[in-house]
């Protein structure tokens, strides 16, 4: 193994660890502030369902990078899952749509599944990647058009909060396209 194949294995794990790190300590802080404040106050399903979250996005991020070395398809990667992670996270945990207990709220996981589904019809490739984070973008906006035409508060701040990041994952998938076009030229 040269030197250089060293360096790149070592910046890898030092990412991989600063991953699994932050993880771990977003994992901590609820229970840390458990015992500071009456304010915070999660129950054992609380923890296993937020570690659970935290495990599946770094499983999934940690296979994506695996799939390829290019940076452009790892930050649309993790910028995808970025927002799905706090898109489950907020509308778990307080609602956008209303409160938590708000069944409109449940448009929401339907987002998820179109982002989903298309992730799995994509197979990994960038450009239909690209494709699917732009109808998850779509599908994200048609939720709070949906929510405003029943009357709802569609929470429009949240709303572009959540096309922007499925935008950005779409112009990086799409970049990522870009570039492994121009290498098999």
């Amino acid at each position: 193994m040269t030197g250089t194949e060293d360096n790149s294995r070592w910046r890898r794990n030092r990412w991989r660890i600063a991953g699994w790190g932050t993880a771990a300590i977003m994992l901590l802080l609820p229970f840390i502030s458990m015992q500071f404040t009456d304010e915070v106050d999660w129950s054992l399903f609380d923890f296993i369902f937020f570690g659970s979250m935290l495990g599946a996005a770094g499983g999934t991020f940690e296979l994506a990078a695996r799939m390829t070395p290019d940076r452009a398809y790892r930050a649309a990667a993790g910028v995808a899952l970025a927002a799905a992670f706090i898109l489950i996270w907020v509308n778990g945990a307080v609602g956008i749509i209303g409160n938590e207990e708000n069944p409109a709220n449940l448009m929401f996981y339907g987002v998820l599944a179109i982002g989903i589904i298309g992730a799995v019809l994509a197979r990994h490739k960038p450009g239909a990647m690209a494709r699917a984070m732009v109808a998850t973008a779509i599908a994200q906006a048609m939720v709070a058009v949906i929510a405003l035409i029943a009357g709802l508060d569609p929470n429009f701040p949240v709303t572009v909060f959540f096309v922007a990041w499925w935008c950005i994952a779409a112009w990086l998938f799409s970049k990522s396209d870009r570039e492994s076009t121009k290498q098999t030229k």
